[in-house]
């Protein structure tokens, strides 16, 4: 069964940064993507980065680029997003998803409980 556990989420200031871990059981790791994403309340959920476990090519949206870093240990099944120079309107539940490649539209197993970032102004 895939299972993706994300954690690190917090309240900070803006400026200020996060670091978002998503810990991966249940497939083969190397085969998949990771990607992060996000919903803010009131809004649809977006894509925010996204890694290719098998040759490390990362994508990152607009709105984060320059700003976060997405990052993979094979070794420990776990993607990191580094957040850095954090805004209000970052603030969201942060999910991650394994997806067959990061240009797939679909997930593979389901949504987890995500992780809560808030950033204050």
């Amino acid at each position: 069964e895939v299972q993706l556990v994300e954690s690190g989420g917090g309240l900070v200031q803006a400026g200020g940064s996060l670091r978002l871990s998503c810990a991966a059981s249940g497939f083969t790791f190397e085969r998949y993507a990771i990607g992060w994403f996000r919903q803010a309340p009131g809004k649809e959920r977006e894509g925010v980065s996204c890694i290719s476990s098998s040759d490390g090519r990362t994508y990152y949206a607009d709105s984060v680029k320059g700003r976060f870093t997405i990052s993979s240990d094979n070794a420990k099944n776990t993607v990191y997003l580094q957040m850095n120079s954090l805004k209000p309107e970052d603030t969201a539940v942060y999910y991650c998803a394994a997806k067959v490649e990061c240009i797939a539209t679909i997930i593979v197993g389901s949504w987890g409980q995500g992780t809560q970032v808030t950033v204050s102004s």
